[in-house]
C-alpha cells in the first residue's frame, strides 16, 4: 500500500541518458536508479521522455523528402526491436519495479503497436504501488522530424491519474505549447503535472514555470542528459552524428510549484535525482487569486470539445 500523507509527497526527478537503443540494459539502469530514489523516500519517480529505448537526437535515419535509404530502415528497425510493447515483458518489469518501491513511477517510453500495425509512438507510462499499469498518454503531435518515425496519439490517452497525493497528468515536449491540449489537461483536475521532454533550451523553463502557474499545479519537468559518446558506435546511420555536438542534450530538470518558483533545479550538464518534498496545500493556496477552471474560467464566452473516442481505420458491421 501507498504511504499515504495527504498533506505532502516527495516527489524524484530523474536526469539521466538511458543505454541508447538497448532496452533491456536501460530497463536495468531504470531498476538500479528507481531503487536509489526510492531508498532516499521518494513517493513518485518521473524519468525523462523517450527513455526506453532512446530519444534519437542527431539521427535523421538518413531520410529525405522523397527519398529513404536501407541504413535508415535498419536503424529504424534496430529502434523499433528496443521499443515497448504495451503490455507486454517490459511493462511486467516496471510494474513490478513500482510494487517493490512502493511507488508511482512515471516514465517516457517507445511504444510499439505489434498487432495489426508496426507503428511507433513516443508514451508515457503510468504505473501505481500496486503494480498496476493504471495509463498511458502517446504524443498528439511528435515535433518536427520526430514525425519520420513516431506515429500520432489520439485523444483516447489523454490520461490523469488519480493518487492519495491529487490528481497526476501531463504533456509530453512540444505538446506543452498546445493551449487546447493544456485546457484539456487542466479541466481534469491535475494537480502535478508531469512534464517528459527533450528541450533542454533555457527558454523550456519559461515554460514551464507558465504552466504551474497557469494551472496552479506542481510541475516536474523532467529532462535527459546525454553525451555523443553515449551511442552505439555500429548504428548504420552513425557518420550523421559527426557534426553533433559533444553534448548532445544539457538536461533542465526542474521541480516547481504552483507560484511558479523552482523548489529544485533546473539542473544543466550531469546526471542527477532531484527530490522535493510537495506541499500540497499549496495548490488551494494558490488557487485563491487565479483558479484556471473555476473562478478565473468563463465557459459563457469559450467552451473545449475533446475527443476522447479512439481512432480506428476500419469499423466492422456484421448485421
Amino acid at each position: 500500500m501507498t504511504k499515504v500523507n495527504n498533506d505532502q509527497v516527495r516527489v524524484a526527478v530523474i536526469q539521466a541518458a538511458p543505454v541508447i537503443m538497448n532496452k533491456e540494459a536501460t530497463v536495468e539502469k531504470v531498476i538500479s536508479l528507481t531503487n536509489q530514489a526510492a531508498a532516499d523516500g521518494a513517493e513518485i519517480v518521473v524519468f525523462p521522455e523517450a527513455f526506453i529505448p532512446a530519444y534519437p537526437r542527431g539521427l535523421s535515419f538518413k531520410t529525405t523528402v522523397g527519398s529513404r535509404s536501407k541504413e535508415g530502415k535498419e536503424d529504424w528497425f534496430r529502434y523499433w526491436k528496443n521499443s515497448v510493447q504495451v503490455p507486454g515483458n517490459t511493462t511486467e518489469k516496471l510494474a513490478k519495479l513500482a510494487k517493490e518501491n512502493n511507488i508511482y513511477l512515471v516514465i517516457g517510453v517507445i511504444e510499439k503497436e505489434d498487432s495489426v500495425t508496426n507503428t511507433l509512438y513516443c508514451t508515457v507510462l503510468y504505473f501505481s504501488p500496486e503494480g498496476k499499469l493504471i495509463g498511458k498518454h502517446q504524443k498528439l503531435k511528435p515535433t518536427g522530424s520526430e514525425r519520420y518515425i513516431w506515429g500520432e496519439g489520439d485523444g483516447s490517452t489523454l490520461t490523469v491519474v488519480d493518487t492519495p497525493y491529487g490528481k497526476m497528468g501531463g504533456l509530453i515536449c512540444w505538446e506543452n505549447y498546445m493551449p487546447l491540449a493544456r485546457a484539456a489537461i487542466y479541466a481534469k483536475g491535475t494537480q502535478i503535472y508531469v512534464a517528459p521532454t527533450a528541450d533542454s533550451r533555457e527558454e523550456w523553463q519559461c515554460t514551464m514555470r507558465h504552466i504551474a502557474l497557469e494551472g496552479r499545479c506542481f510541475v516536474l519537468a523532467c529532462n535527459q542528459f546525454v553525451t555523443k559518446d553515449m551511442y552505439p558506435e555500429d548504428l548504420a546511420c552513425y557518420d550523421e552524428l559527426e557534426s553533433s555536438p559533444e553534448l548532445m542534450c544539457r538536461g533542465g530538470s526542474a521541480i516547481i510549484s504552483p507560484t511558479g518558483d523552482y523548489i529544485a533545479g533546473p539542473v544543466y550538464d550531469k546526471e542527477d535525482i532531484l527530490f522535493a518534498d510537495l506541499d500540497l496545500d499549496l495548490i488551494t493556496k494558490s488557487k485563491f487569486d487565479f483558479d484556471v477552471n473555476g473562478h478565473y474560467s468563463r465557459p459563457d464566452v469559450f467552451q473545449l470539445i475533446v475527443n476522447e473516442k479512439k481512432q480506428e481505420n476500419v469499423k466492422w458491421k456484421n448485421d
